[in-house]
């Protein structure tokens, strides 16, 4: 058997295994859709639900394990069944704050800066969300 904070850690979901503790203690994470501490025992077929970033993650454990991983041997270890409309939730800010200008414009002048910041004050992230 594996701890929750030692399997996430070997995976390479997190850094550090200290991270990953903090994760579990924060309530980010969950096993089998119940809050789990960093000492949960994870065995095969559990599912991860893990939130970062207004992103709601989930993995399948396929096989437990004691040491980290090399990246290239993850997937024999843990399966992504993250559904795509979470996945789409990575990319939408970095395409709702692009600004397109024209190529050999140059920078924003003082006037165009105060224009971009009006505009970008009235946006509230929370709103997409509701």
């Amino acid at each position: 058997m594996s701890r929750l904070d030692k399997y996430l850690w070997a995976v390479r979901i997190f850094k550090t295994r200290s991270d990953a503790a903090d994760a579990c203690k924060g309530g980010r994470v969950k096993v089998n859709s119940t809050e789990a501490k960093p000492s949960r025992e994870v065995k095969p077929g559990d599912i991860i639900d893990l939130r970062r970033v207004n992103v709601n993650f989930k993995y399948k454990v396929l096989q437990q394990l004691e040491n980290r991983l090399s990246a290239k041997l993850v997937p024999e270890y843990i399966e992504n069944i993250t559904p795509q409309e979470e996945l789409d939730k990575l990319n939408a800010p970095r395409e709702s704050f692009f600004v397109y200008r024209e190529r050999g414009t140059g920078r924003p002048t003082k006037k165009d800066r105060r224009e971009i910041d009006e505009l970008l004050d009235q946006y509230d992230p929370e709103d997409d969300l509701a």
